[in-house]
């Protein structure tokens, strides 16, 4: 049976909030995934019994939940976190765009489920400064952003590689040029990504690190100041004027823990991302790219002409539309109207390179 997409969104963001529970050795975060999993699940249950759809049909996750659980086995939970907080945000965000066109009134109720995350670690009796801490940190740690990076990095060296590819076939028939042309645009991409790649880690973690010893000197000299700071930062996510100063209290007994957690809170800063390398953030740059670059390349190693374009016009078309099926992981959207979409920029791009190598190919001539 067919089940409809706010019906199967729900049983997905149920499915993962288990998981999370499961892989979560915090006893007490997990029980915040536990609680958010049953939430999800009665959603599910309410829509499915306005669509008329027997509750047991409720216990699949789609393909798309299946592979964010495999991301957080190879990567860490952290991704699929985050995932699903940027869900949650996208559909409140919906929601609320939908009331305001139609000029409904807009309730509050359509705030996402992070603040549901709070309330529940707000009246979570046992939890703990700390606890909510590196619940704070493993949401922005997730990011999702190195997933989205490997996708987009491909991304960029198949369309770039594959447009520059076309063009020089268009201009010379496909002879053995275009294999060379291809591997040093390849190899010209693939380095500039690496090393803008490594200027914005280093950049990045400099000015952190700098922005974190000015935290560690207004703790030493002001240590007050900031508990209030605190304070203020926990109120400001809902938590109960006496329970934060009870959280900021006991965070600033242990200066070291109050220097990570305001660097956390107040700065918006992740010492676990400072500890990555510069170097190994270029490399895998480099990587992904030619990945990506050396779809469209490899016929024209092996052959050349109007066989070898036809061949790298297939293969970079199904690069392209596996490209645009990964991308639905972060966005929900259809696998098919995102992987054609992708297919048709892809393809329009080539053309457009090719269609100009075709007419300098004739003016040289």
């Amino acid at each position: 049976m067919r089940i409809p997409k706010n019906v199967q969104t729900e049983i997905d963001a149920c499915y993962l909030y288990r998981k999370l529970a499961e892989h979560e050795s915090d006893d007490t975060v997990a029980n915040v995934f536990r609680q958010m999993s049953e939430i999800e699940q009665s959603h599910a249950e309410a829509f499915a019994r306005k669509e008329n759809i027997p509750t047991e049909d409720l216990i699949h996750p789609s393909w798309r939940a299946a592979s964010m659980n495999l991301i957080g086995k190879v990567f860490g939970y952290n991704q699929v976190l985050n995932s699903l907080m940027d869900t949650e945000k996208s559909l409140s965000n919906a929601i609320i765009s939908t009331k305001e066109r139609n000029k409904q009134q807009i309730t509050g109720s359509e705030t996402n489920h992070v603040k549901i995350l709070w309330s529940i670690l707000e009246n979570e009796k046992k939890i703990s400064g700390s606890q909510l801490a590196k619940f704070e940190s493993g949401h922005r740690l997730g990011g999702g952003n190195a997933i989205r990076a490997a996708v987009l990095g491909g991304n960029d060296g198949l369309v770039s590689v594959f447009s520059l590819v076309m063009g020089v076939a268009g201009a010379t028939g496909g002879n053995q040029s275009v294999m060379l042309a291809g591997i040093a645009g390849l190899l010209a991409g693939a380095l500039s990504m690496a090393l803008g790649e490594w200027i914005s880690v280093k950049s990045s973690q400099e000015l952190y690190e700098n922005q974190m010893a000015i935290e560690m000197d207004e703790i030493e000299n002001n240590p007050e100041g900031e508990q209030k700071e605190l304070v203020l930062i926990y109120m400001a996510k809902g938590i109960p004027e006496e329970h934060a100063k009870d959280m900021a209290a006991e965070i600033m007994k242990d200066k070291t823990h109050a220097h990570e957690v305001l660097v956390k809170e107040e700065l918006g800063i992740n010492p676990e991302e400072l500890k990555g390398s510069a170097v190994e953030a270029a490399v895998y740059s480099f990587m992904l790219f030619t990945v990506g670059g050396l779809i469209p390349v490899i016929p024209f190693i092996f052959t050349t002409g109007m066989h070898a374009i036809v061949m790298s016009i297939a293969l970079s078309t199904v690069g392209l539309f596996l490209i645009g099926a990964a991308i639905t992981l972060f966005t929900g959207k259809n696998v098919w109207f995102s992987g054609f979409r992708q297919i048709i920029f892809g393809l329009l791009a080539a053309a457009i390179t090719f269609g100009i190598g075709k007419m300098i190919g004739i003016a040289v001539s």
